[in-house]
């Protein structure tokens, strides 16, 4: 697969990745597995692996200001 920003080829990687839920709640979830690009950095995130983080974020408190959770495989 090809960057759509640049055309550099993706590389499959684990990164941490902040997610704004609310007005002044971030998640962090640590160890994501992501599709990033060797040449500008831009990353793509695979359907299976973003329902996966929309059940995360759906399961946490809204109230919450940060919190950091683990993706598990």
């Amino acid at each position: 697969m090809k960057c759509h920003n640049c055309g550099g080829s993706f590389e499959r990687i684990t990164t941490d990745l902040p997610f704004k839920t609310g007005p002044h709640s971030i998640i962090i979830i640590k160890d994501l597995p992501v599709l990033q690009c060797s040449n500008c950095s831009e990353f793509l995130l695979e359907d299976p692996v973003m329902e996966k983080v929309e059940a995360i974020i759906a399961g946490t408190g809204k109230s919450v200001e940060v919190e950091i959770l683990r993706y598990a495989a």
